[in-house]
């Protein structure tokens, strides 16, 4: 089997996906993005497939190490994405043409079922409460919400006592049986967070996630000693290596992206080396159905997987059935009592509806994350 083409497909709301042709007619799909970076990604996965058309693309291991080490200047997030789109799509090729599920080449599944989270959204503790009750009553067990808008280095006490004030609203909403994560998205300061953490803790949150921005992560250890609470960071992290400082730091659960952090191969290297610190997994996903079916594979085979995201009712677009469109059997993703069961097609366990996507892409999207500045004019965190 050879790797005989490729084609690239950017379609809203702010995806890019590839697909992979071989000349045995088996084909496979990856999600190569950096969401606001679609162009960059799709012109280094040209690049990579200099190399790769010949090859046979079943050598996944052997792709990954000549497309992250080649270059001789590794890694970032560019290169790391364009890399899990690939990887994605020869993983997918590989379970195609054994008829298997990618979960069973990891080792086979070690769960039936995954437990999803959905996002609630809301400017006050009534509207954000309000959304909670509405996603519990489809089934959710989990959802995540950011409390704070922009937020100063050292934000003032009023402004703490409103984001309590929320999550407060929340529990109170939905009770002690359904979760709730925070993610503060890396908007606060270290000295913030040391504030903010134990204002939280009486309503208890599943973890709170990106305390700190990914370049302070040598402070994560300060935060972690100072709260009860689960801290979860990695989004934004895009190798093991990067994940060895916070794993050693103490955080409670990694959250690799398997469309930026070099795709199944490495994020199952990663998920592995979580579990040596008693880490939990939960892999960071507000984007499209490949990328959702590729963290699912990990999360069938890994034994430390906590909760998955999935873009649906994330907010970034009105239209949340992009995600379901895409496919020719949506039900591939049907929840109930807030999981997804085990899939068991080949490959990543989905078929991309290309009539859809072709026609989607022919619009193509030009999204662009929100530029979000404080009272004095200087720039904010979004």
């Amino acid at each position: 089997m050879k790797i005989t083409g490729w084609e690239t497909f950017l379609v809203a709301p702010r995806w890019l996906f590839l697909r992979v042709d071989t000349d045995e007619g088996v084909s496979g799909w990856g999600e190569p993005i950096v969401e606001g970076r679609a162009e960059a990604v799709r012109a280094v996965v040209d690049t990579f497939f200099e190399y790769l058309i010949g090859k046979d693309p079943r050598r996944i291991e052997r792709h990954w190490q000549v497309l992250t080490k080649s270059g001789f200047y590794r890694g970032g997030p560019i290169m790391s994405s364009a890399v899990a789109g690939i990887d994605q799509a020869l993983w997918d090729i590989a379970g195609r043409a054994l008829g298997v599920p990618v979960y069973q080449l990891l080792g086979g599944a070690v769960r039936e079922k995954a437990r999803m989270y959905t996002w609630v959204h809301g400017d006050t503790p009534e509207s954000l409460a309000a959304d909670a009750r509405e996603k519990v009553s489809q089934g959710f067990t989990a959802v995540k919400v950011n409390l704070t808008e922009a937020a100063a280095p050292l934000p003032s006490a009023a402004d703490f006592a409103a984001w309590a004030e929320r999550m407060w609203a929340l529990r109170q909403a939905v009770g002690e049986r359904v979760d709730i994560a925070v993610d503060i998205h890396g908007r606060f300061s270290t000295a913030a967070s040391l504030v903010m953490l134990p204002l939280l803790e009486p309503m208890r949150p599943m973890f709170v996630e990106e305390p700190v921005l990914p370049e302070h992560s040598g402070n994560l250890r300060r935060i972690v000693a100072s709260t009860s609470i689960p801290i979860a960071t990695g989004e934004r992290l895009f190798s093991r290596r990067e994940f060895a400082e916070v794993l050693a730091a103490g955080i409670a659960v990694a959250q690799p992206d398997l469309s930026h952090a070099g795709g199944i191969s490495e994020v199952r290297r990663i998920a592995a080396a979580a579990e040596t610190f008693d880490v939990a997994l939960a892999p960071h996903c507000p984007l499209g159905p490949i990328a959702l079916a590729a963290s699912l594979q990990v999360d069938f085979a890994a034994p430390n997987f906590l909760i998955q995201e999935q873009s649906l009712g994330i907010g970034y677009t009105d239209d949340d059935n992009r995600l379901l469109g895409y496919l020719k059997d949506p039900s591939v993703f049907a929840m109930a009592d807030g999981c997804i069961a085990r899939p068991t097609a080949p490959g990543l366990g989905i078929e991309i509806n290309e009539e859809v996507v072709k026609e989607a892409a022919a619009a193509g999207h030009a999204w662009r994350p929100p530029i979000w500045q404080h009272a004095d004019g200087s720039y904010a965190e979004w």
